[in-house]
């Protein structure tokens, strides 16, 4: 049976939530064009679209944006931002940006170009789409137990170090301006990266000297993650495993709005000095001068205050502790679901979820209508509609190796009846799967699709 997690916190401020009947939300999806990233926050009942920004701050956090100073250049707030970004992750040379994207777009913009090739253990969307808006190409190597959705490895989300291998000696040194690794794994369900292969991922990269950079929105996640599984760090604090994690890095992107608690927010950091220079000029010329990064430094403070909440061991405790609780209610119902589950988020697995529903006609993007008609219930597709690329020559399609639609869950938002709600839409739209119908495009842009594109029913 499973067990839920208590939260190590009490709630000071609610928000209500709205709920519809079965006919509002088929008028609600209708005029979405059957995409739920075009839905008005005020259709949806429980909102697991994602976790990025949706979490609830602490009055700790609060209070600190009070204490703003919106100097222009060298507030408080970004002096308090640079000693927790020393003193977690060991970098000197850092820039906030507004989020994830933006320390993306600034990164790639300065290193990558056409003919470069960027691997990863898996790229997420905004990743691969800022890597190949500058003509170069994103390749995923994880190992292929993170492609196998019952496969209980306790660290699916590793690199396959022998593919990565074989491409830097296929495409050669001079074409690999940096390696990167996410963490945890997002696009394979949340799944986290050991320490050995992250220290392994190091000593291959330094042998043919390629950077090596971490995508950290999820690592305190990740850390909790080795503490619990991986040999010898079972007594180790989780800033202590976060230390140890970055020392092997040469440089990382965050979204803060993940790991960081914040409604907005991200960083950029590396020990190339020459490479800083580069960045530095482009943040300016694209975000916000270097000490603010497009942010009012209330939210600087807000960041710096919650990147060291997020390595409170009750926290994370709770926090994945809920994910574990959700999934384990969906497969003591049979609900088929990436296993073991990850950090921020259960993944159902669109394909077992729904058989007669091939690719061609987006599983995962059918399941996620079909769980908002029957609860309001907003999730995320993470397949078919997402990453399926058309060969330009051939104009063969693609798919990906999985199709899957994300339960993503804000931090310190929901609790246990919420919880048990999901789960009993989820059982409910299981047993009538057979009438889930799937999905065709009728409207998409060339990148990025999944944000604006508009469907109707097969």
């Amino acid at each position: 049976m499973a067990q839920y997690i208590f939260e190590p916190f009490k709630i000071k401020a609610v928000e209500a939530i709205p709920l519809t009947t079965r006919d509002e939300r088929e008028r609600f999806i209708r005029a979405a064009g059957y995409n739920i990233f075009l839905l008005p926050s005020d259709a949806i009942t429980i909102d697991f679209l994602t976790d990025s920004g949706t979490s609830a701050m602490s009055d700790h956090q609060w209070a600190g944006m009070m204490e703003g100073d919106e100097s222009y250049a060298g507030s408080r707030n970004y002096a308090h931002l640079r000693a927790v970004v020393k003193d977690i992750f060991g970098f000197e040379m850092f820039v906030p940006t507004h989020q994830g994207r933006g320390a993306e777009q600034v990164l790639f913009s300065v290193v990558t170009g056409p003919g470069k090739t960027i691997p990863n253990n898996t790229h997420f969307d905004t990743t691969r789409a800022n890597i190949e808006a500058r003509g170069s190409t994103a390749l995923d190597l994880v190992i292929p137990e993170g492609l196998d959705p019952t496969n209980r490895h306790p660290f699916k989300g590793n690199m396959n170090l022998a593919a990565l291998e074989a491409l830097i000696q296929r495409v050669g040194v001079e074409n690999i301006p940096l390696a990167m690794m996410t963490i945890t794994n997002n696009a394979v369900g949340g799944q986290p990266v050991s320490m050995a292969n992250i220290r392994a991922t190091k000593e291959l990269l330094a042998r043919y000297r390629i950077p090596f950079y971490i995508d950290a929105c999820r690592y305190a996640e990740n850390c909790y993650f080795i503490q619990q599984r991986e040999e010898g760090y079972r007594h180790k604090t989780i800033k202590e495993i976060a230390r140890e994690l970055f020392s092997y890095a040469d440089g990382f992107t965050m979204s803060a709005k993940k790991d960081g608690l914040v409604n907005i927010g991200g960083l950029l950091a590396t020990r190339d000095t020459a490479l800083f220079e580069q960045i530095q000029n482009r943040l300016i010329l694209t975000e916000g001068f270097i000490s603010y990064g497009g942010l009012a430094r209330r939210d600087l403070e807000a960041m710096a205050r919650g990147l060291e909440e997020a390595l409170d061991e009750r926290y994370l405790t709770y926090r994945v502790g809920q994910v574990a609780y959700l999934a384990e209610r969906l497969l003591e119902n049979g609900v088929p679901i990436v296993e073991p589950p990850g950090g921020h988020a259960v993944f159902l697995d669109a394909r077992r979820f729904l058989p007669h529903i091939p690719p061609a006609q987006f599983p995962g993007q059918a399941l996620t209508i079909a769980l908002y008609r029957e609860g309001g219930i907003r999730a995320c597709e993470i397949g078919s509609v997402m990453f399926a690329k058309k060969d330009a020559t051939t104009g063969e399609v693609k798919y990906p190796a999985l199709d899957l639609v994300r339960l993503a869950i804000p931090r310190r938002v929901y609790t246990q009846a919420h919880f048990d709600y999901v789960a009993e839409i989820i059982t409910k739209v299981y047993a009538q799967r057979e009438s889930v119908r799937g999905v065709k495009i009728v409207y998409e842009q060339p990148r990025l699709r999944h944000f604006t594109a508009r469907f109707e029913e097969v």
